[in-house]
């Protein structure tokens, strides 16, 4: 063991549930007392390649996967991850990182009757730590799993730190919100509790009707256009929130092997034809609704939010109508890139020896250390385990003292 660095240089990566490319983010961490600091010192957002993303959504459920699709996918991805972790040393740390952190790509995330019995993420972390020559922390969803926990959200960590002082400053609770291809909301209360959970699709649904909509040729519902010229079909829309998995309390998790395309075609069997921007519309009410219920359940008045639903105007709209959204850029963490933020915070508390999951949001049986590490080039040399977690987080700039 030696002594931990003033500075640990982190480069977060991640592939989220829209499977859209890989986010990479590297952070500048020094902690001073219980205070962690963060400095962002850039992002990307990689495109996989066109095949392999098409690969991966083939191997998704409610599709078949072979052992040979999904080593070979193991590896194609952790060789696009390893890519994308030296293009962010390169053009973001100016050449200098102590260490790499991944979440990888969920496959498969495994529930029954609202236990979360495993979780697959892939993206081989061999393959980072032998292009870059770093250190790689990995696998970090299945310690909390294992300990009777959803694996998920883990951006409940960051939130706790980093809004500790907000919330407590201001006396009542804030909502975190991600929306991603599942939208996830995390509470911060001032009496330190904190609640996070799955409310159900951001993206997902929305990113399978557009591509239906538009024969393929559109991911998502760019803008919101297809949404913004649609009507709301209530028979759809109230068939929708009729699902279970809105009744079921938190901690609660759930993926696109729940929220796929013949979950949407089953939920439009029997009623009458829809058309494509009354289907889209339709879906951004949904994904609107199911989050702003669940922030009235806990009083909570505004969201400061980040992940790809942003981009989607139509969206942000039906969200602005029921709670106010402020985006986490307005905080100092970039919209875009908060989750690639998070794993490189996921890393630090790991290579420090302290936990880093919340067992009230994730439903672990206590906190746990997350991950394994991969060596890097020269030896696995890791720091004294640090005493104390920090109990908050300060974002600031490069050039904040």
């Amino acid at each position: 063991m030696v002594e931990s660095k003033t500075e640990l240089r982190v480069v977060g990566l991640l592939s989220g549930t829209s499977v859209d490319g890989i986010d990479v983010a590297v952070a500048s961490f020094r902690i001073e007392g219980d205070e962690l600091t963060l400095t962002p010192l850039g992002h990307r957002e990689l495109p996989y390649p066109e095949q392999l993303r098409r690969d991966i959504l083939a191997a998704l459920p409610p599709a078949e996967c072979s052992a040979e699709q999904l080593t070979k996918l193991d590896t194609r991805v952790g060789q696009a991850f390893a890519d994308a972790a030296v293009t962010a040393v390169a053009e973001l740390a100016d050449g200098r990182a102590d260490l790499v952190a991944s979440l990888g790509q969920t496959v498969f995330h495994w529930v029954e009757q609202d236990r979360v019995e495993g979780t697959l993420q892939i993206g081989q972390p061999a393959w980072i730590a032998e292009r870059t020559g770093l250190p790689v922390v990995a696998d970090l969803r299945v310690r909390d799993v294992a300990a009777g926990g959803h694996g998920a959200p883990l951006a409940s960590t960051i939130d706790a730190l980093w809004l500790r002082s907000t919330v407590e400053r201001e006396g009542k609770p804030v909502g975190v919100l991600n929306i991603g291809g599942i939208a996830n909301l995390t509470v911060v209360h001032p009496d330190g509790s904190v609640l996070a959970y799955d409310t159900g699709p951001g993206n997902a649904l929305l990113d399978i009707a557009a591509a239906q909509v538009t024969g393929g040729a559109q991911h998502s519902d760019v803008d919101g256009a297809l949404a913004s010229r649609g009507t709301v079909r209530q028979d759809l829309l109230s068939r929708l929130l009729a699902d279970p998995y809105y009744a079921v309390r938190p901690p609660k998790s759930t993926g696109k092997e729940y929220f796929h395309a013949a979950y949407l075609r089953k939920a439009t069997e029997g009623l009458p034809p829809i058309d494509g921007p009354d289907l889209l519309a339709t879906l951004t009410e949904l994904t609107a609704a199911t989050v702003a219920a669940e922030c009235e359940r806990h009083g909570v008045r505004t969201v400061v939010a980040s992940g790809g639903g942003l981009r989607n105007p139509a969206l942000v709209a039906a969200l602005r109508h029921r709670v106010t959204v402020v985006p986490s850029d307005d905080d100092g963490l970039p919209s875009d890139a908060k989750e690639a933020y998070l794993t490189a915070l996921l890393g630090w508390l790991t290579w420090n020896g302290l936990p880093a999951n919340v067992p009230s949001a994730t439903g672990s049986a206590g906190p746990r250390l997350l991950g394994a590490i991969t060596p890097g080039a020269g030896p696995l040399i890791l720091p004294a385990p640090r005493r104390q977690p920090p109990t908050r987080l300060r974002v600031t700039t490069p050039d904040t003292p």
